[in-house]
C-alpha cells in the first residue's frame, strides 16, 4: 500500500500498475526512464485476484495520496487502472499500455496463441507456461532476459479474465499500441483505444513493452503530465 503523501497538488504522482503474469519489477526501466518527469513514479503491487478487488487496492492507494494521480496500467492492470479510476476520486488521467479493459470481457480480447500457451494450476489461477513466455509475451527480450521475466511471473485468478466492469473513467486518456504485440494484438489495441476514447502512440514492441522499451512507456507518461 503506498503511504499518505502530502503534496501541492501541481503535478499527478503516477502510479504504474502492472500486468498479470509479471510484477512491480518489470516498472524498473519506467522509473529509470521517468526520473526527469519532475514527480514521483510509485510501483503498485497487483494483487491479480479479479477485477474488483484488484481495482479496489489501486483505488485505495491513490486515494491514500494527497494530491492528483496519474494511473498507469500494463496489460491486465490497464482493466485494473480502470477499474480504480471511477472508485478514486483524485485519478486525473489514465495511460494505458498495450492494455486490457473489459469491453465486453478481457477474455474475448486475448489472442488465441496466448491462450494456448496458458497452464492452470489446481487453485483456480493461471501462469503462462515459462517455454512459450518468450516467444509469446516477450519475443524482443533477450532470451535471458525472457527467461529471467518467466520465472518472476505471478498467476492471476482466472476468473479475472470473465469478469466485466461498467462504467468506464471518465479521465483524460493516453494509449502506447505495442504493434508486434502477440498477447493483444494491435487492431485489438485499437479496439480498446477507440473505447476508452485515448489518445494513441505507436511503438515497435511486445507485450513486454515495459520491459523492453521503457523509454517509450516514460514518453507517453510525460504527455499524459502535460494534457
Amino acid at each position: 500500500m503506498v503511504s499518505r503523501r502530502f503534496r501541492n497538488g501541481s503535478t499527478p504522482t503516477v502510479l504504474l500498475v502492472h500486468d498479470a503474469f509479471a510484477d512491480t519489477g518489470t516498472w524498473a526501466g519506467t522509473v529509470r526512464a521517468g526520473a526527469t518527469l519532475g514527480t514521483e513514479l510509485v510501483a503498485v503491487p497487483n494483487p491479480l485476484r479479479g477485477l474488483a478487488s484488484d481495482g479496489h487496492h489501486v483505488a485505495a492507494a491513490a486515494g491514500a495520496i494527497d494530491g492528483p494521480v496519474l494511473l498507469v496500467g500494463h496489460g491486465y492492470g490497464g482493466a485494473v487502472a480502470s477499474v480504480a479510476a471511477t472508485r478514486a476520486g483524485n485519478v486525473v488521467g489514465l495511460v494505458y499500455v498495450a492494455a486490457l479493459v473489459p469491453v465486453p470481457t478481457i477474455l474475448s480480447l486475448l489472442s488465441a496463441r496466448f491462450l494456448a500457451a496458458l497452464a492452470p494450476t489446481v487453485d483456480g489461477e493461471l501462469y503462462l507456461r515459462r517455454a512459450d513466455y518468450p516467444s509469446v509475451y516477450a519475443q524482443d527480450l533477450s532470451t535471458v532476459d525472457a527467461t529471467v521475466a518467466a520465472a518472476l511471473q505471478r498467476p492471476v485468478v482466472a476468473a479475472a479474465f470473465d469478469q466485466r466492469w461498467d462504467p468506464r473513467a471518465r479521465v483524460p486518456s493516453h494509449y502506447l499500441v505495442a504493434t508486434a504485440d502477440r498477447v493483444l494484438d494491435a487492431r485489438a489495441q485499437y479496439r480498446v483505444a477507440a473505447a476508452v476514447r485515448a489518445t494513441t502512440t505507436e511503438v515497435d514492441a511486445s507485450h513486454a513493452v515495459v520491459l523492453s522499451r521503457p523509454d517509450s512507456v516514460a514518453e507517453v507518461i510525460r504527455s499524459a503530465l502535460s494534457t
